[in-house]
């Protein structure tokens, strides 16, 4: 792995560790910049624990940059103790440096888009832009948001600590989210390769640290399911060369079917309880495409208006839109499509010129797919959005 991939890999475990050991998120950020400019210069070739040798080397920098600026005992004391404090004890609920970040930057007083921002550049290592794409918002309102977040972390004094077990719940809807944005950008990644493994799995061992820590909450059950369901077709989803495969032509003997037995069992939990939420039923709904041979659509689409009650977000319908063109034709479709304004998301126009293919109106369906492929931002979704359109006009 090379350096770029060490740091996407690694950067949200290291800062996690040292704001942990340091107390200061600003601090830890810069420390562990510090250690990979390091690397830079240092390495030939990676060590063989090169997030342990991140972790040791913006440590040593933190203490000496506090040795520094010690103009004060208070900051030579917190050097001296960070130096005698290798491995400080956990303690409280969440043991584990990365998901207990993740609720400590979910904190209530912080506003919704602040909190996953935040922890999306913190943990998961997106860069804004990665963000602005999952929220469908320009790049400079990611990036208020995460300088105010920070300012506000700093000047209310809100501590960078494991929240009491009763204040759990209360942050877990956004926790919930973070770990779907994580995932949802290593499925998909923002740019580059289509698919950030690492990201996928890291969001997948944190939806079951969070499930396991919160076992009676439904909608932990039902983010880990979901996730659990959709890794187990990544492997499927990219072919020999790289391309991108849709669930239509996967080939369903490379699906994990360990994964998918384990999600089934966590939809039937969900179902057993009856509290039914939107990660339950986006769980269910991808529960459908793994069952048998084929995808039960008509089954899926009530899934989704379900859903859509749920959450009433353009983006669902336009999911909806999907199982629609499926049981209903593609004429159906396109009319709920044609009512959604979503700027800026390249899947609209790409669903649209491909509903129009199906109805033949090959002209519009070209000039959809230029769309589309103007608004793309990762190459394997572009290649594959120009492909279709080469083969519409070849056909044409």
């Amino acid at each position: 792995m090379d350096l770029d991939g060490i740091y996407r890999a690694e950067y949200g475990r290291c800062v996690a560790t040292l704001t942990r050991l340091l107390g200061d998120i600003g601090l830890a950020e810069e420390a562990v910049q510090d250690a990979f400019a390091v690397a830079v210069q240092k390495w030939d070739e990676p060590p063989p624990n090169p997030g342990g040798w991140i972790v040791t080397t913006a440590r040593n920098r933190a203490i000496d940059r506090l040795r520094r600026e010690s103009t004060r005992e208070a900051r030579h004391a917190q050097a001296m103790l960070l130096q005698q404090a290798d491995e400080p004890q956990e303690v409280g609920p969440v043991r584990d440096d990365q998901l207990r970040m993740i609720f400590t930057c979910c904190h209530p007083a912080l506003s919704p888009l602040a909190r996953t921002a935040l922890t999306l550049r913190l943990l998961g290592g997106l860069e804004v832009a990665e963000i602005a794409r999952a929220y469908l918002v320009p790049e400079a309102t990611v990036f208020q948001r995460i300088v105010r977040a920070k300012k506000k972390i700093r000047d209310a004094g809100i501590p960078y600590r494991v929240p009491d077990a009763a204040d759990l719940p209360d942050r877990l809807a956004s926790v919930l989210t973070v770990l779907y944005l994580v995932f949802n950008e290593g499925y998909t990644s923002t740019s580059g390769q289509l698919v950030r493994t690492d990201l996928c799995l890291e969001a997948v061992r944190l939806a079951r640290e969070l499930a396991a820590l919160m076992p009676d909450e439904p909608e932990a059950i039902g983010l880990l399911a979901l996730l659990l369901l959709t890794e187990a077709r990544r492997p499927a989803r990219v072919g020999p060369s790289g391309e991108l495969v849709v669930l239509a032509e996967q080939d369903r003997s490379l699906w994990n079917r360990e994964l998918i037995a384990e999600g089934h069992e966590l939809v039937r939990r969900c179902l057993r309880r009856d509290q039914p939420g939107p990660y339950q039923v986006q769980a269910a709904i991808n529960a459908v495409h793994t069952d048998g041979p084929a995808t039960d659509w008509p089954q899926v689409l009530a899934l989704y208006d379900q859903l859509l009650h749920l959450t009433p977000t353009p983006v669902v319908a336009l999911n909806r839109a999907v199982a629609v063109a499926e049981v209903h034709g593609p004429a159906s479709a396109l009319a709920a499509v044609d009512e959604l304004d979503l700027p800026g998301y390249h899947l609209l126009p790409a669903t649209r010129a491909d509903l129009l293919t199906r109805l033949g109106r090959t002209a519009e369906a070209v000039a959809a797919y230029d769309e589309a492929i103007a608004l793309a931002t990762n190459d394997t979704e572009r290649t594959f959005l120009q492909a279709r359109r080469t083969r519409l006009t070849a056909d044409g």
